[in-house]
């Protein structure tokens, strides 16, 4: 496995950001390939995350490029992509940017939008089936976009703020 199960989650959360957290985990356990997972708000703040093993990116270094570890990282990344594509659509008369699909030579990142702005975005190893990680993340994004409200996204940052 590449990945651990989301960070953060916290005893006292409501129901609606325990099921997130449950989403977050069966995306990031049962998908092959993935290496992180960031679920970031409109504002660029990260709310729900999923760093790589550490344990295994230190016996593997040469397998591991990108943000290590660092859900800081990944969302930044996250934000300032779906920022700049959303402003791409626009200057194109585009319409809604739905994803966003990075290729890289040691991996690939994926962004897509939840709702009200928030993001999506996964962090993925060279080898990982792209219509398998696109598919699943359509998943998440369908079951956790109308749970997603401001008071729930006010909670799941508190929690993100503690943890750290």
């Amino acid at each position: 496995m590449n990945a651990q199960a989301p960070t953060a989650y916290g005893q006292g959360l409501s129901s609606q950001a325990q099921n997130l957290h449950w989403l977050l985990t069966n995306l990031v356990e049962e998908v092959p390939g993935i290496r992180s997972v960031a679920v970031v708000s409109s504002d660029g703040l990260l709310l729900l995350s999923s760093d790589p093993d550490r344990s295994q990116d230190e016996a593997r270094p040469e397998e591991h490029a990108g943000p290590r570890g660092s859900s800081a990282d990944l969302a930044t990344i996250v934000s300032g992509l779906g920022s700049l594509t959303n402003g791409a659509a626009k200057l194109m008369d585009g319409g809604a940017v739905k994803q966003t699909m990075v290729t890289m030579d040691e991996g690939s990142l994926f962004v897509m939008s939840i709702s009200d702005g928030s993001l999506l975005g996964v962090h993925a190893t060279p080898d990982c089936d792209m219509n398998v990680i696109a598919y699943h993340m359509a998943l998440f994004v369908g079951r956790a976009g109308h749970v997603l409200t401001p008071e729930l996204r006010s909670e799941l940052r508190k929690s993100m703020e503690s943890a750290q």
